[in-house]
C-alpha cells in the first residue's frame, strides 16, 4: 500500500514549532489534516506553556482570509501562538544581458509614459503626448508621432528607430533633435536616430549595421 505524503508535518525546533505545510495538495485538504492533527493525534502539544509557531507553505499562495483560517485553527489551543505564516519567496528573475531587447506592444496614448530600463522594442504606434522613455535603444514598430527619449541615464550611442518617424522630440541622452520639418527627409519611413559628433543625425534602418555592426538589429 502507497504510503501518503503528510499534508501537515509539525517539527520542533529550537525557537518552538515549525509547521510545514505541502504545497501540492488542496487548501481544503490542508485544513482537514490540520485539524485532524491539532483535535486528536497532536493533542500533547496543546498543553503546557506558549510555544511560538512558524507555518512554512512552500510555494503555496494564499490569500488573507486563508492565512486567518489556517492561525485560527493552530491558535484553537490556546499556547500555539502562531508567529509567521510564510511562502518561499520566488526565484529572482535572472538579469538580461546588456543588449537584449526586450518587446512590448499595444498604443502609447496622449499622456501615457511608457519607462523601460534597457533596450525596447515597442510594437504598436506612440501617440502625439505620448512618450517612450528607455536607458537603452528604443525601436517602434509603428508610428511614433510623440516624444521618445532614448539613453535617459546619459547613453548617447543610444538609438531611436521608427518604421514611421514623426515625432513631437527625440532625445537621446541629453541632446534634443531638431524639429523633424528640419531634418531635410521626405521620406519619414524606416528611420532611426543617433549621435554623430554631438549632433543628432537621422538615416535609413538599413544602415544602421555601418554604425553598429554588433548590434542585435544591425548585423549583417
Amino acid at each position: 500500500m502507497t504510503e501518503t505524503k503528510p499534508r501537515v508535518t509539525i517539527k520542533g525546533v529550537k525557537e518552538g514549532l515549525v509547521f510545514w505545510i505541502d504545497d501540492s495538495c488542496t487548501f481544503s485538504e490542508v485544513i482537514e489534516e490540520l485539524e485532524h492533527k491539532l483535535g486528536k493525534t497532536h493533542r500533547s502539544f496543546l498543553s503546557g506553556p506558549a510555544v511560538p509557531v512558524q507555518v512554512k507553505l512552500g510555494s503555496r499562495r494564499p490569500n488573507e482570509a486563508e492565512k486567518e483560517q489556517i492561525a485560527r485553527i493552530i491558535a484553537k489551543g490556546g499556547n500555539l501562538i502562531v508567529r509567521s505564516i510564510e511562502s518561499d519567496s520566488p526565484e529572482e528573475p535572472k538579469p538580461l544581458p546588456p543588449d537584449a531587447v526586450v518587446l512590448m506592444k499595444g498604443i502609447v496614448r496622449s499622456g501615457q509614459t511608457v519607462r523601460h530600463e534597457g533596450n525596447l522594442l515597442y510594437v504598436g504606434d506612440v501617440n502625439p503626448g505620448g512618450t517612450i522613455v528607455c536607458t537603452g535603444d528604443i525601436f517602434v514598430l509603428g508610428a511614433l508621432r510623440g516624444m521618445a527619449h532614448a539613453g535617459a541615464e546619459g547613453d548617447q550611442r543610444a538609438i531611436i528607430a521608427a518604421s514611421y518617424m514623426r515625432p513631437t522630440q527625440l532625445r537621446i541622452a541629453d541632446v534634443i533633435s531638431r524639429p523633424p520639418d528640419e531634418w531635410g527627409i521626405a521620406d519619414a519611413s524606416m528611420e532611426f536616430a543617433y549621435i554623430h559628433e554631438g549632433n543628432m543625425e537621422i538615416d535609413k534602418i538599413n544602415r544602421l549595421y555601418r554604425l553598429r555592426p554588433n548590434h542585435p538589429f544591425g548585423g549583417a
